[in-house]
């Protein structure tokens, strides 16, 4: 399901990004955006990225082609910058890449026509699912790309596994940050996106996109036997959450109505 690629050539930093992505051509002659290993989340937020942007795939949204990305120590051994040198030589070994989308920008509410209040009700419901805090008025993550909406960067999603002491209890917990959506005021069709989500998504399909998580990135927590177990319980999380929706549909449509 996810492609394996080689950076080959390090092209330009992107520094609007907190974790100093950059832009790098693979071997296969694509552009990606990379997401380091070795930067400040570490490897949570490369597992946040990889399972929240397979899940809004499923979900029919537009999210740029996942890859894994395998960088030689040697890429950054002529990189004149301190930092950035630093960062790629903690993150040899398995990363992370998005298509790089060329002449894209940034989406905001003031162009016309308004975007689709079915398809801003679908990516606001998939926020509230993976607990994404980035799709504000100041941090959009929403580009548009050939007349469409991309969604991109969801590292600080699945914000629960950075602590996973009494994660079963965060399952069953309304995403208090979708008040600060951008788009929640055009998302007046929650509902018809909660149904529609349900027709796409099972058990099955989540632990096929957690089953796609590189084995080197996981294995990490003492209370997991072993990446086995670290796999199931966030198959476990992603099904439960999947099946108690009504909780974080009603907190939006809450917050949608003091916004609206």
């Amino acid at each position: 399901m996810i492609r394996t690629v080689t950076a080959m050539r390090y092209v330009v930093p992107l520094r609007e990004g907190g974790s100093l992505p950059a832009v790098v051509e693979a071997d296969d002659g694509v552009l990606y955006v990379m997401k380091f290993v070795g930067a400040g989340q570490g490897p949570k937020a490369l597992i946040a990225e990889l399972i929240a942007g397979e899940i809004g795939r499923a979900l029919g949204l537009n999210v740029p082609e996942i890859v894994l990305m395998e960088m030689s120590p040697l890429l950054g051994r002529a990189e004149p910058n301190p930092e950035i040198r630093s960062l790629l030589q903690a993150s040899t070994g398995l990363n992370l890449g998005m298509r790089y989308l060329p002449s894209s920008f940034a989406y905001n509410q003031l162009l016309q026509p308004p975007l689709d209040e079915a398809l801003a009700s679908a990516i606001v419901w998939f926020d509230a699912y993976v607990t994404n805090v980035d799709r504000t008025d100041r941090n959009v993550n929403l580009l548009l790309w050939e007349q469409q909406i991309w969604l991109i960067d969801h590292g600080a999603a699945l914000y629960f596994h950075h602590d996973w002491t009494n994660y079963e209890a965060r399952i069953r917990a309304p995403f208090a940050m979708v008040r600060q959506h951008t788009l929640l005021p055009r998302a007046s069709q929650l509902n018809a996106a909660d149904a529609a989500a349900h027709a796409r998504l099972d058990q099955a399909r989540l632990a096929e996109i957690v089953d796609a998580v590189p084995e080197v990135w996981l294995g990490s927590e003492a209370q997991f036997a072993d990446t086995t177990a670290h796999r199931a319980a966030y198959v476990t999380y992603l099904d439960q959450r999947l099946y108690a929706s009504s909780i974080f549909v009603e907190e939006a449509i809450r917050a949608r109505d003091l916004r609206v």
